[in-house]
């Protein structure tokens, strides 16, 4: 805990790390859902892609901000992402990194050596396989099913509650 000798400051961190781990997750899956809209529907208008954007950030959203008045911002959010523009369908690894993090931080805290030996022998692949068997090397799942995410979100929840 070298980092941060102050125990409050290290708390303060964690808890904040976590707060935005919960706010990129969902933006980070409605980018790539809009990403993918986006080259389905090659002739779309400008109207389309408004809409199917609307629809798909509100799937990913909360139900209590109120966007009255805001409706345009809202409608555009999107733009604001520059890996559109720049790095097509390369905002998904951010998501993909952080819940394998999220995974190796539940291991770590399960059995602290077994998992650093996973994550040392991952590591050791470099770019001699696959990320599934990267993953599976550090003794995570490459896995993006809902019951997974729901139970790393669990765990996200209870680091939270500490």
């Amino acid at each position: 805990m070298s980092f941060f000798p102050n125990e409050e400051d290290r708390r303060r961190a964690v808890h904040e790390h976590l707060e935005d781990v919960l706010e990129t997750l969902p933006w980070v899956a409605a980018i790539d859902r809009f990403q993918h809209w986006v080259y389905e529907h090659p002739g779309h208008n400008e109207e389309e892609r408004r809409q199917a954007w609307t629809g798909i950030f509100t799937s990913f959203s909360d139900s209590v901000t109120d966007w009255s008045g805001l409706e345009d911002g809202r409608d555009y959010l999107w733009q604001k992402q520059l890996h559109l523009y720049e790095v097509p369908f390369y905002y998904i690894e951010y998501g993909m990194a952080q819940l394998g993090a999220i995974a190796l931080w539940r291991n770590y805290n399960r059995n602290h050596s077994e998992t650093l030996e996973a994550y040392f022998n991952a590591l050791k692949l470099g770019n001699t396989r696959t990320i599934p068997d990267v993953y599976q090397a550090a003794g995570i799942r490459f896995d993006f099913q809902p019951a997974y995410i729901r139970e790393l979100m669990a765990f996200v929840e209870k680091e939270l509650a500490r």
